[in-house]
């Protein structure tokens, strides 16, 4: 049975494939600034101070790296902090390698699981931030994403989301899931304040410069150098009507 689009098991098949091709990785941290080995998203390097200074952690306190895939953002981030992380997703195969990453560096404190970006699992007012990467867009029921962000944090913990934002709400060029998401709106319902979201134009051009090697590339019948290509392509079609963008928050 062929997995639904954006599953957990979508998301299994992807991870697993992704793990068995490393030209992949390869291109994506040439052109990311990370080091060779590095299992990323499509935040670069640059992006990481600047997510840790909106995060404002202390040496111990907690980061929930939520829908963490994996995990190379919360990985990187506590390291630089001196805080313990804990990272959740809904895909199994995401956690299992998140915790190989987690192992080669020697990070015994980092604790990975499954579970939902709406329902994480973890108790109320548990963590002291809460980070989240690229993932906000994907829930049918984005509202209670942004609850469950408000939900785990401490009176004043720190939120950050990144992910894409209209440039023209609405453009139909866009992917249903990126034409009317805001992210500052999501979480001022949720009950955030102090909410800032600002265009990172410089993330997306190294951004770009990953989807005009993968569209060069042949990907053969290799499944994931052929997904690669492929989104590379439905990227570098719409690139032009997004905004780059991070949000921060406090919980009150």
């Amino acid at each position: 049975m062929t997995p639904k689009p954006r599953s957990a098991e979508h998301f299994d098949g992807w991870y697993g494939d992704m793990a068995a091709s490393p030209q992949v990785a390869e291109i994506m941290n040439r052109n990311l600034g990370f080091p060779r080995g590095a299992q990323a998203g499509i935040v670069p390097a640059v992006a990481i101070d600047e997510i840790a200074g909106e995060l404002r952690l202390k040496p111990g306190d907690v980061l929930l790296d939520l829908a963490c895939g994996r995990a190379w953002y919360g990985l990187e981030i506590t390291a630089r902090t001196g805080a313990r992380l804990i990272g959740v997703d809904f895909s199994a195969e995401a956690v299992r390698q998140a915790g190989e990453q987690a192992g080669a560096r020697h990070r015994d404190d980092a604790e990975f699981r499954t579970g939902d970006l709406t329902a994480s699992g973890l108790p109320d007012r548990s963590v002291n931030a809460v980070l989240c990467t690229d993932s906000i867009q994907f829930p049918d029921r984005r509202e209670a994403a942004f609850k469950e962000l408000r939900r785990v944090l401490v009176p004043g913990g720190r939120a950050v989301v990144t992910s894409w934002e209209a440039a023209e709400p609405g453009d139909e060029r866009l992917p249903e899931r990126l034409r009317r998401l805001d992210l500052g709106a999501g979480l001022r319902a949720a009950g955030f304040s102090d909410v800032e979201v600002s265009d990172r134009p410089h993330w997306l051009a190294c951004e770009r410069s990953v989807w005009h090697d993968a569209v060069a590339l042949d990907p053969g019948a290799d499944p994931a150098l052929r997904s690669f290509h492929d989104e590379g392509v439905r990227s570098l079609g719409y690139s032009g009507a997004l905004r780059r963008v991070m949000a921060s928050a406090t919980a009150p």
